[in-house]
């Protein structure tokens, strides 16, 4: 299980502790400082059932100047400038061993992310 966070972040933070206290292993990856590729992020996405405009920080995308369309054909641009502006991208991001991608950012997510560490285990 990889979970990608920002040290900064509460609910990374949450999701990690969470993580931690349950006991499954799992690898953390600082996406700020190690950021996904665009093919990475579009992995990513698939798997979660979303677009890229979907995972990002509205407000983050905007103060990083990411004012594309929301449309197929935009979709690499998407994935390109999320890849450039990392801390644009939705946290913390949770990728277990079967493939399951979750954005945990509330409680319920948090839940289903330790439960599928258990069943990793």
């Amino acid at each position: 299980m990889e979970i990608w966070i920002n040290p900064a972040c509460s609910k990374c933070r949450t999701a990690l502790r969470a993580l931690e206290d349950a006991g499954v292993e799992h690898t953390v990856r600082r996406y700020l400082e190690d950021p996904p590729s665009a093919a990475e992020l579009a992995a990513v996405v698939e798997r979660l059932g979303l677009e890229p405009w979907d995972v990002a920080r509205a407000a983050e995308a905007r103060e990083a100047g990411i004012d594309l369309p929301r449309t197929p054909e935009a979709r690499a641009d998407w994935l390109a400038a999320l890849a450039a502006n990392p801390r644009a991208i939705q946290r913390p991001i949770v990728t277990a061993d079967d493939g399951t991608t979750l954005v945990a950012r509330d409680e319920e997510a948090v839940a289903r992310v330790v439960a599928l560490g258990r069943q990793e285990a």
